[in-house]
């Protein structure tokens, strides 16, 4: 049988974040408040959740207890299963379906224990550089549909000397985790701008197949997040170097959800609303061009403890 613990993320962890929000000094890229939200649905969430998730009080009454029932069987693999919400984590991006969420689970704990360079230990206090860089930016709003956004700038920002691609990688899956520890994100998902301007050949040495296909792996098998679309802009012509890494590895329901904008805006308006892009992408949202820099993490460094105990998960070690 899965190990239960009790945990911060057992029944009333949301409102415990909830509560400590309330004393974590805010954080501002320019005028707008990037604030992370860990409290329930409201009627929009909740109705989206009903139409796209298949969310009604008996499917999730169903979907818990057949993913429960799954896990009894998976004796390596130590969780929280008493959770709903941490159980919701995973149930969500699969509609509920207990059988999808097991395996998706199972991906999910396999990468990590596959891959302790890019896991083992992930905090936001030991990944300093990646999240000062401005690389990686949550943006304020969301979407009109819900949707968080991540704003990646993989191109003049990046200093290969300083931070390396599994760096990055870290980045991402720490902003990431975040975002689906956040029920509007669980229901709603992500969208993610890749902005490439100034990306060069001396970038593009930096890639490898093994790190595309580490990258997709953990996209397309692992992440417990519905991706809504990855939308890459300003790319130079150097960047098809960089896309044929990636190439062998894309599933058809990825490749049918990354979309190449160049320089027209208002091809990613059709996309993104305005309100929530950035203004110097064709959109109304007014942020600085500099990195928010040591207050991201900070921000980030908020919720040490909460990443911690998430790493306490996992199959056991041999």
């Amino acid at each position: 049988m899965s190990k239960i613990i009790e945990t911060s993320l057992a029944p009333g962890g949301q409102e415990a974040l909830t509560q400590r929000l309330q004393t974590v000094p805010t954080l501002k890229i320019g005028s707008v408040e990037l604030r992370f939200e860990p409290e329930g649905l409201d009627e929009f969430y909740e109705n989206k959740a009903r139409e796209e998730l298949r969310e009604t009080d008996d499917v999730v009454a169903q979907g818990l207890e057949g993913l429960r029932e799954l896990l009894k069987g998976e004796t390596d693999l130590i969780v929280p299963a008493e959770s709903d919400e941490y159980l919701y984590r995973f149930l969500r991006p699969c509609k509920w379906y207990p059988e999808s969420t097991f395996e998706l689970m199972k991906h999910f704990y396999g990468f990590r224990k596959a891959h302790p360079h890019i896991c083992d230990g992930l905090v936001p206090s030991n990944q300093r550089k990646i999240l000062e860089s401005g690389i990686i930016t949550p943006l304020p709003r969301r979407c009109g549909d819900g949707v968080r956004l991540m704003l990646i700038e993989g191109g003049k920002r990046w200093k290969p000397r300083e931070i390396t691609l599994d760096e990055i990688l870290k980045g991402i899956v720490l902003a990431l985790e975040a975002a689906m520890s956040e029920p509007k994100t669980q229901v709603c998902g992500v969208r993610v701008i890749i902005d490439m301007a100034g990306l060069s050949f001396s970038h593009v040495t930096h890639f490898t197949t093994s790190f595309a296909r580490t990258l997709l792996e953990w996209v397309q098998r692992c992440l417990p997040c519905r991706l809504k679309g990855v939308h890459v802009i300003n790319q130079p012509y150097v960047f098809n170097v960089v896309f044929a890494f990636f190439k062998p590895f894309l599933q058809e329901k990825l490749r049918q959800r990354i979309h190449f904008h160049g320089t027209d805006r208002n091809s990613l308006l059709e996309h993104i609303d305005a309100k929530a892009l950035p203004d110097r992408y064709g959109g109304d949202l007014q942020i600085p061009n500099e990195p928010i820099g040591t207050e991201l993490w900070s921000y980030f460094c908020t919720f040490e403890e909460d990443f911690e105990e998430s790493n306490k998960y996992g199959y056991k070690s041999v």
